[in-house]
């Protein structure tokens, strides 16, 4: 068995989650906050992947990202990056495809705050970015890592959007959806157990941390 889409598809959901991570803070903040006219359509447009087929948002963004489009050719030809078949095209692609898996939970939890938590802050000469590190956040650790491991998760078991994007290079683009997939059409189903009892395990330990910990079962445990 080829271990290459399993190494590929483990970097891929980390550094998708990372840059997840850091663009769903500061959106996430907004939308909790916000009262602006536009904050239903940011949503809405965050939310989309989540009842949009893969295949669709995949075709668009290889629509986009292709070289024969302005915007593709565009980007290769100011900083040499081509965005389809490749890693950056497939990290852009999951990060689209899995943000509503990071905000969602953080949003919820930055709402859930009372407000006297965020005005207390600022008395005390906080300002707002130091609210939101140093206070908000720490309040709000069971959404930061449902929101993280959610969109881990996800990014594993990509198969559409990676597919459209990255096609089928080996240690390139070729993730563990898509060797699955490849194997079941060479009859090859051994192979294919394989990779799929191993995506099984790994998200199935991944979900259960999660419960574990936000259900405070590992502190009982170690009490």
């Amino acid at each position: 068995m080829d271990w290459n889409p399993i190494i590929l598809t483990a970097k891929l959901a980390l550094v998708t989650t990372m840059v997840l991570l850091i663009i769903s803070i500061p959106l996430a903040y907004w939308l909790a906050h916000s009262k602006s006219r536009i904050k239903p359509v940011i949503e809405t447009l965050v939310s989309m992947p989540l009842v949009l087929p893969p295949t669709v948002l995949g075709f668009y963004l290889l629509m986009t990202f292709s070289p024969g489009n302005a915007f593709g050719s565009w980007i290769e030809d100011w900083f040499g990056i081509r965005l389809i078949f490749s890693f950056t095209g497939l990290v852009i692609g999951s990060v689209i495809y899995s943000l509503p898996f990071m905000v969602n939970p953080i949003q919820s939890g930055l709402a859930s705050l009372p407000s006297s938590l965020t005005e207390a802050s600022y008395i005390l000469g906080k300002s707002k970015i130091k609210t939101l590190f140093s206070v908000l956040l720490p309040n709000i650790k069971p959404s930061l890592l449902t929101g993280i491991v959610l969109a881990f998760a996800h990014t594993v078991g990509e198969f559409g959007v990676v597919l459209m994007i990255g096609g089928n290079i080996p240690e390139k683009t070729k993730v563990v959806s898509i060797a699955i997939y490849d194997e079941v059409e060479a009859l090859n189903y051994s192979n294919a157990h394989m990779y799929s009892l191993i995506l099984i395990i790994i998200t199935f330990i991944v979900l259960l941390s999660v419960y574990l910990i936000n259900g405070g079962y590992l502190k009982r445990f170690w009490k």
